[in-house]
């Protein structure tokens, strides 16, 4: 069995966990969100089911951004598929179990993300395996794929920080 990298991400909001959920599964969000991480093309599908369990997916086609090895095996564009499946809040707490999957790649990412109160706003964390299945090669990317990872929730903050300010 191939290891995964671990990841865990933390950010903080000036707003409380209902809003700032309101705003993950507002679609125009998703949407700015997605340009803001330069993605060429993109679709947000968000269903919101009679059980109270919200599932968000997200299809972000981006520039590949990737070192010059690993250009010839993804291409000029890579093609990112997001899946939150958020269940009903207990506790003002709420969580999801979310898939990262880059399209027609052994590259991924499974994990949770828990909004919680914390002092007077939010804390978002994710944590997640990742994943590249290519032998020998695998251990050497999954750092570039965290990275990435990293750098899209770091936009997705700055995109909600300006959403909840305004």
């Amino acid at each position: 069995m191939m290891s995964a990298m671990e990841l865990q991400e933390t950010r903080d909001y000036d707003a409380d966990p209902e809003t700032v959920f309101a705003m993950l599964r507002d679609k125009a969000w998703r949407e700015e969100v997605c340009q803001a991480t330069h993605a060429v093309d993109y679709s947000v599908d968000v269903e919101e089911a009679d059980d109270g369990v919200v599932t968000i997916e997200i299809t972000r086609l981006l520039p590949a951004n990737v070192p010059e090895p690993f250009k010839s095996m993804v291409g000029d564009h890579i093609e990112i598929v997001q899946t939150e499946t958020w269940s009903p809040a207990e506790d003002d707490v709420r969580h999801a179990d979310i898939e990262v999957h880059v399209s027609k790649q052994p590259a991924s990412m499974t994990g949770t993300m828990t909004l919680a109160p914390h002092g007077a706003g939010t804390r978002q964390t994710v944590t997640g395996d990742v994943r590249v299945r290519i032998p020998l090669l695998g251990r050497r990317i999954e750092p570039e794929l965290a990275k990435a990872i990293r750098a899209a929730l770091d936009v997705e903050a700055e995109q909600g920080r300006a959403y909840l300010d305004g």
